[in-house]
Parts: C-alpha cells; structure tokens; sequence
C-alpha cells in the first residue's frame, strides 16, 4: 500500500469566509438583535460572520472530512480500544424515549431507563465478579477517584487512618499514581521483572501496617496476564490492605476471567472502550466502579434498586461517599453498553475476548519479524514492540515510524508507553479488525522500517501527506496557538 496524496491546503475559520450582507435573512432587517434575542446571549465581543448557508455547510463539511476516526480506518491505539461502534447502539439511545427524558423526572415515569441502569450494572457486577457497581463516575479516572475515596473512608471508619499507601507498579496506567496523589495517599512505584510482571516477593517487601491499596491493570499495560495475581491479592489482604483493578484493559479478558474471582475489592470498567462507546477527542466517557460485598455501602449515590416490579434512585446511603458528578450517570452509554450486552450475550462476550487476543498475537508475531519485541511470548489484547535498535543504528525513532503510519493512512499505536520499554510503540488490534488489514497495516510498518535501514533521512519530515506536517513539539507544547484573533471586523 502506498501512501494517498491529501489536500494540504488550509481551511479558514469560518469568521474569515463570507462578505457583509451575505447572509441568509430569515428575520425582519433593519432591526437589532436584541429584538429577537435577550440581551445577555448577544455576544457584542465576537460578531458573526456573514456567511451563506452553503459556505457554511461546505466549511463543516470539508473539516468533517479532514479527522480521522475509528469509521475511516485502522486505529490501533494501545491501551485506548478503539474499536468500532455498532451503529444499532448508537440508533437505540437515540431513542427518544431515552434522549428526550429529562434527568429530574420522577422515578415513576423514568421505569424504563432506571431499568436499563439496573440491568446494566447487574450484568457488570455478574461479568466481573463484584458484588455491586455504580455507573455514576464520568469516565475510568474519575471512578479510579472514586475508589481511592472509598478506600480512604473505609479505612478512616475502621480506625486506620495512618494507612496512606499506594502501590503502583510500573506497568500501571499513568492516571493511577495520579489519582492517589489527588486523595492524598502516598505512591510506592514498585518495578516488573524481567517477565514484564510484578512479583509477589516486591510487593511483600512494601507491605505493612501503612499500606492501603494496591492498584494494577490486569492485563498490564505490556499486554501480558499478572500470573502472580491471586498470591499478590493474598499478600495484600494479609496486610490488612485492598486491591485495586484498573479494567482498561478488560476486553481481554471478558467470559474468561474476573476480577473479583482474582482478589480484587475495588475495580472500575471503561465502558467507553470495551462496551464499543465512541470516545476520544474529550468526548463523554463512561466509568462504573464496582466494589466487593464489603464496600457496596461506600458507593457513589444514587444507585438503582428494585423493589418488587418497580425501580427508584436510592440516595439515602449513610457511608456513601456521595455523588462524584451532576446527575445519575453519562446516560445514553449505559444505554449503548447494555445493547452491546445483549447483543453478544455471554458467549459473544467470550468471542469477543477470543478475537482480541487472536488479532493481537496475529499481530504480534508478524511484526517480530523486523522489529524487535521485548516480550516475546503471547500476548493478551495488546502488545509492546521497540524501536531501540533503529534509533541506534539509523537514528529513526518511535515517533518517525508514528509519523510515517499516518502517510499510510493508519492512526499511530499508542508511542512511548510504558516508559520501561524504551522507544515503545503499543499496538492493539482489538477484534473488530479484518485479517485483511492487519496484514496491510504489517505490510505498511514493514515498508517503513524498510525506509529506517536504507533511507533513514525521509522518515525525519513524515506525515507529508497529511493536511498538517510535521510540527514543532517543543513549541506547541510550549507556546500552543489555540485562539483566534480576528483582524477585522464583521457586520
């Protein structure tokens, strides 16, 4: 496959297209605005431009065409998901039955989305082997807050206010330590072994009366299952501490494995990746937090229970840490969730797992071809490849063969993490991708690592079919440019 030239030419703002009076009239001229609109909306500072309804059905248009997205090709982000979203979910919470309630309606019209949150979460708890999950946090980080908030009352109410620490290892999420850091606990980052795993013999040697939780992503970040788990979980518990699971990284192990089977007390699901919901770009994510029997009385409220035929959003939970958002939950990806739910059912979630981790290994062993990978053994969803050794004797870095993929029309894996690989690029298929391209993105890389060993110098200026080149990281990290300032004015 060979790289598809693209139009490179700017596209203005759309507060420098257009001519005074150009604009279609749909109101009586000659009067101001404030006629039509009251005055605090009328935004005096930033006058709208006189466009044609054309010139502005083009100008989105022609923006809308310039992104990349799961629905134009390959986007093997590791670590992220991004697989495609099966449009059926997006129709049915479009629904206006469900897009159209209003989040303060009493719970005696709302039976059926409070319906949809209940079997939600009880086909999360049943998935993942928690005793209860609540769908109020806003997206995995949040509900990572929300667990560490859990654990800091937990041990506050139980007389153990001097367990401050966190164990992190290095093949965690970076937003774990973060998290912690923002609850005012302590991080102990423990280092992997030569496996890519953490070993229970450096956890024991941390653990004590101080620790509090111990947070790890199972499959790790490297893309390999922690078979030390249950004697880790054991260790911990033993001190009197909790574990924690990051479930990022759960479209691996989905009909397979569970977390609560593992030993872990607090987890959180990323719904927004395994459950297909789109995301990415800020957009809304979606991160339930499940818990063990033990702390379902600290959850976020509300939560949704029955009683009898009938459901209701129970906020009166005493050891409740509270509502970690607006509102109930980030709504229409509950709804998309379930849809994925019974659209697969329990043997198509298992398939799902199956496929990920085939297109993964698939993948995996391709490219150990030409290019070195850290890890050679098989891999859960996801994996680890390295560009050391091109760097070393041809200058090429991670972030050329990134670029480079972006000429063959692929988004860039996921560059430079985890950090203990050095010049890292993670790549995960997931299992919505066709033999057919992976074996092109293989053939891509391939030819790009081609280029690295006898043409190192021409992968120094990729992406140069892109609608942007290359950039200045340095000064766009230092000095980005995102407002614009109008040099003239409109009517």
């Amino acid at each position: 496959m060979s790289p598809q030239p693209s139009d490179r030419t700017a596209v203005p703002p759309i507060f420098e297209l257009g001519q005074d009076g150009r604009a279609n009239r749909y109101l009586e001229p000659g009067k101001p605005l404030n006629t039509f609109l009251p005055m605090n909306l009328v935004r005096e500072e930033l006058p709208l431009p006189d466009n044609s309804e054309l010139d502005v059905v083009r100008h989105y248009t022609r923006l809308s065409q310039r992104t990349f997205g799961i629905d134009l090709g390959f986007y093997p982000l590791g670590s992220c998901t991004m697989k495609y979203n099966p449009r059926v979910n997006d129709a049915i919470a479009a629904r206006r039955e469900f897009s159209e309630l209003h989040p303060y309606v009493p719970d005696a019209l709302a039976q059926g989305a409070l319906e949809v949150m209940y079997e939600l979460e009880r086909s999360l708890s049943s998935l993942f082997g928690m005793a209860a999950f609540s769908l109020n946090p806003s997206a995995g980080a949040h509900a990572e807050l929300a667990a560490l908030l859990i654990a800091k009352k937990y041990f506050k109410e139980r007389g153990e206010p001097l367990r401050e620490n966190v164990i992190v290892p290095d093949t965690a999420h970076g937003t774990n330590p973060a998290s912690a850091a923002m609850c005012g606990f302590k991080v102990i980052s423990l280092p992997s072994n030569e496996r890519g795993r953490l070993s229970v013999a450096e956890v024991r040697n941390v653990i004590g009366a101080d620790t509090a939780v111990c947070m790890m992503t199972n499959p790790n970040t490297l893309g390999l299952f922690e078979d030390e788990i249950a004697a880790i979980a054991g260790a911990v518990h033993q001190s009197g501490g909790l574990m924690y699971y990051d479930g990022a990284n759960a479209n691996a192990i989905m009909g397979y494995a569970r977390p609560g089977d593992m030993g872990f007390d607090l987890m959180h699901l990323n719904t927004h990746k395994t459950f297909t919901i789109p995301h990415g770009g800020g957009g809304a994510g979606h991160g339930p937090l499940g818990v063990a029997a033990h702390l379902v009385e600290y959850l976020p409220v509300p939560v949704v229970v029955r009683k009898g035929s009938e459901f209701r959003l129970e906020f009166d939970r005493p050891k409740s840490i509270g509502p970690m958002r607006s509102f109930w939950s980030n709504f229409a990806h509950a709804v998309r969730a379930l849809a994925y739910f019974y659209a697969n059912g329990e043997a198509g979630l298992r398939r799902v797992s199956q496929l990920a981790v085939l297109n993964a290994n698939y993948l995996r062993v391709k490219i150990a071809e030409f290019l070195d990978t850290p890890y050679p053994e098989n891999c859960r969803h996801e994996f680890v490849v390295s560009a050391q050794r091109l760097k070393k004797e041809h200058g090429v870095r991670a972030l050329d063969l990134a670029k480079a993929l972006l000429d063959f029309g692929y988004m860039a894996p996921t560059m430079y993490f985890p950090l203990i690989v050095p010049e890292c690029l993670m790549i995960e298929p997931t299992e919505t991708e066709s033999k057919e391209t992976l074996d092109a993105f293989t053939e891509a890389l391939r030819e790009i690592v081609r280029r690295a060993q006898t043409d190192p110098e021409s992968l120094l200026q990729a992406p140069v079919t892109t609608v942007v080149g290359r950039v200045d990281e340095t000064l766009a990290a230092r000095r980005p440019d995102l407002r614009w300032k109008a040099e003239k004015s409109h009517n």
